[in-house]
Formats: structure tokens, C-alpha cells, sequence
């Protein structure tokens, strides 16, 4: 079965990503780690070694960062800009413009320090049984949603960047008939709170 991996990933620039570290990191700061935290994603999709790994990123492909991965994975990485809308409308763009070309796909962010490869590898084995997965996280949404069909319904009317998301989605997903797995739920990190579940070395 043929797997990609989708990550999506906001340009690591100060006042745009992981504004709520600001008052804890300043703007560089957070900056800087939303970067360590980007090459981290990207490593361990790589390292995953699926059919197609995608960084689908915003506001556009040009930000240093992007440009050096690009140049580090080559043809291992393909460097794409996220599609107009909500969030739920470009990740759903993006999982069915996959979808014509893979047997499943995997979505990811790049906010969760613990997803691993491996667990990357236990989310892609979860689907040769299920039609859908996902790593929840401990604030109540998710990291990782992979699928081996489209499911509208899991991304419209969401409220994105709330508790809820974890919980609404498997009551969608109960609605549809549609079967799911879980791995054990990991922490993003947010705000100044989650920060103890960053490498102590990243925050240097």
C-alpha cells in the first residue's frame, strides 16, 4: 500500500507562528522554536520513509527554512503552498488531491515534539485495518489524522484550536459509520504551559 505524509506548517517568522509562546519566548523566541520544531516534523516524516512526503506550508515557499529542507531531503520532499480556506477545507483539499495517488494518507502539524517516526509508522499500520486514525492531543484535538477514504464531515464546521475538535470528530465519525484507532493522546505545544514538554536543548 502506497502512504503519504502531509505536514503542515505555517513559515517559522516572528508575529506569525506560535504566537501564544510570545509573552513566555518574545517574538524571535518563539520564532525559533516554531522552527526546531518544523525540522523536527520534517525529519521524522522523512525518516518514515513512505511513498510521498509533502510539506504543505503558508503563507508561501519561500521563507529560509522551507528552502533549506527543501535543498536537504531533494526529491524526498515535496515543497507545496496550502490551499485558500479554513483550516479544515485545505487540509481536506489536500488529503483528497492524495488520495488520487496513494492508498492512504497521513495529516500531521508540526506542534508535537512526540510524534515519532515510530509512531508515524504504527498510525500508517492502523489503517490497513481501519478506515481512519489518529493521535489525539492532551488539550483535546489532534496531531495526526490519516485516512484511507474522504471524510467531509470530519472538516467542515469544525471549531478548530478548541478542546472540542477530538471529541466532535469521533462523534462524526460514529455518525458515518466510519472505523477509527487511536494511539495514546501526546501534547502539542501552545502556550507557555506546554513548554515543559519541549527539549530542554531547543530552548537553549
Amino acid at each position: 500500500m502506497s502512504t503519504a505524509i502531509i505536514i503542515f506548517a505555517k513559515a517559522p517568522q516572528a508575529g506569525l507562528a506560535k504566537t501564544r509562546l510570545v509573552p513566555a519566548l518574545g517574538l524571535q523566541g518563539a520564532a525559533r522554536l516554531a522552527e526546531k520544531m518544523l525540522f523536527h516534523a520534517v525529519h521524522q516524516a522523512i525518516n518514515a520513509c513512505f511513498e510521498h512526503t509533502e510539506l504543505c506550508v503558508t503563507p508561501d515557499t519561500q521563507h529560509n527554512a522551507f528552502q533549506t529542507l527543501a535543498r536537504q531531503h531533494g526529491k524526498r520532499l515535496r515543497l507545496t503552498r496550502q490551499q485558500e480556506g479554513d483550516l479544515g477545507q485545505r487540509m481536506y483539499g489536500a488529503l483528497t488531491d492524495a488520495l488520487q495517488t496513494h492508498d492512504y494518507v497521513l495529516l500531521v502539524g508540526t506542534d508535537a515534539p512526540a510524534l515519532t517516526t515510530d509512531l508515524l509508522l504504527q498510525a500508517r499500520d492502523t489503517l490497513n485495518s481501519k478506515d481512519a486514525c489518529f493521535v489525539p492531543a492532551i488539550d483535546g484535538g489532534y496531531t495526526l489524522a490519516g485516512f484511507k477514504q474522504a471524510c467531509p464531515a470530519l472538516f467542515h464546521n469544525m471549531p478548530w484550536s478548541t478542546p472540542d475538535v477530538m471529541h466532535i470528530t469521533r462523534q462524526r465519525l460514529l455518525a458515518t459509520g466510519c472505523t477509527w484507532g487511536e494511539q495514546p493522546a501526546i501534547n502539542d505545544i501552545d502556550e507557555a504551559r506546554d513548554l515543559p514538554h519541549v527539549p530542554a536543548e531547543w530552548l537553549a
